[in-house]
């Protein structure tokens, strides 16, 4: 027997308000499974797919610089340890394969030499600009100093100063004791800060104690920032963590319905991206152009990734044991408890949230969604879409 329709969600239930896309408030509560364990895809072809993307090589360049890295570090291991005391940090260009390793006593250089290294003699090395480092931190510097970090090639501190700030650089250099000569300051137009990439398809945890997955990201009908999702996956005011971004849900209503806006409250930083997890990568969102029904849909959810079939039908009601959706769309793709309010994706336009469904994702299931058009056209939600 086909086992019965459940709500894919982890953890607390959601009462929906008057907010609503236009049906009765109701509440739900679900249990947590077992946390999932992130697989790495170490395989030498996704090295190579990166390198030859990000370094803008063939593909017999990138196995050639992986081969020279391999070598440099059994060199640079021998070297090292050539190098005793006066080691001073190593260093590897990726355009000519070479190995530098770096030594605070022109003594150590012919060893470092006899074991296959090229040898520079530097007056700090890694101790040395440690200790400059060290120098700074006692000084707490003000606010208009943003970072400082060991630039091992140049053999100097790097100073990283608010450009229009008050930072007093000659103050800090006296105070810390160290000369001007072992310092390059540099001046950065912003401060850094910690960011929450939304993308769809990613994990994010409601009041500390559930998790669903973001549906797309989005602005309200305020330009506010934030993502769309499924209402069961909180109420309204319920707090959002997604990275070191937080948000609350602003909008939420199930049943009836089973949409939510989630707005971002800090560090919220939108994309028009679905992350699709096993078969790596990112899915560009261009719009949300409903697609026919037979067309091939592909969902992103933060428990089993990404997985793909067809729509089979539009507008079913669907009985959960928490309460009745009307208006939602079936289809063949799989799914499981966490993937809930996750991206489904015609393409490059934007479909809906998951809601639940049955079976799952070792067997084959049946999986609904939650229409983003209904949010767009009722709510003034924006899809992000560049």
């Amino acid at each position: 027997m086909k086992p019965s329709p459940v709500i894919s969600a982890v953890g607390m239930g959601a009462l929906a308000f008057g907010l609503s896309l236009g049906m009765t408030p109701g509440a739900y509560a679900a249990t947590a499974p077992a946390p999932q364990t992130p697989v790495a895809d170490d395989s030498a072809d996704s090295m190579l797919e990166a390198l030859e993307r990000d370094f803008d090589l063939t593909t017999s360049e990138a196995e050639a610089l992986l081969e020279a890295q391999e070598a440099a570090q059994e060199i640079d291991a021998e070297a090292t340890e050539a190098a005793g005391a006066a080691y001073g940090g190593s260093l590897f260009d990726t355009t000519t394969h070479e190995l530098t390793v770096l030594v605070t006593d022109a003594d150590a250089a012919s060893a470092v030499e006899a074991a296959g290294a090229e040898a520079k003699v530097v007056e700090y090395g890694a101790e040395g600009l440690a200790e400059i480092i060290e120098s700074f931190e006692a000084a707490d510097p003000d606010a208009g100093f943003v970072g400082w970090y060991p630039d091992a090639a140049s053999d100097t501190v790097v100073l990283e100063v608010l450009e229009g700030s008050d930072a007093d650089v000659s103050g800090l250099l006296a105070e810390a004791g160290v000369d001007a000569s072992a310092v390059e300051v540099v001046v950065t137009e912003e401060a850094p800060q910690l960011y929450a990439d939304i993308i769809g398809g990613l994990a994010y945890n409601i009041n500390g104690s559930s998790r669903c997955s973001v549906g797309f990201p989005a602005t309200n009908s305020s330009g506010q920032a934030g993502f769309v999702t499924a209402g069961h996956c909180g109420r309204v005011g319920a707090s959002v963590t997604i990275g070191n971004g937080r948000g609350t849900f602003e909008r939420s209503i199930f049943p009836g319905n089973d949409a939510a806006f989630v707005r971002g409250t800090s560090n919220f930083t939108l994309t028009n991206l679905v992350y699709r997890y096993n078969s790596g990568g990112y899915q560009s969102v261009t719009g949300t152009q409903q697609a026919a029904i037979g067309s091939a849909v592909c969902r992103s959810g933060s428990t089993t990734g990404w997985y793909c079939g067809t729509i089979q039908a539009r507008n079913q009601t669907v009985r959960y044991p928490q309460g009745t959706v009307n208006a939602l769309t079936r289809t063949n793709v799989c799914a499981e408890p966490g993937d809930s309010g996750g991206s489904f994706i015609s393409g490059s336009q934007a479909q809906g949230v998951t809601s639940g469904g049955s079976g799952n994702c070792r067997i084959g299931g049946t999986t609904y969604y939650q229409e983003v058009t209904p949010m767009v056209n009722s709510w003034g939600v924006r899809i992000r879409t560049s």
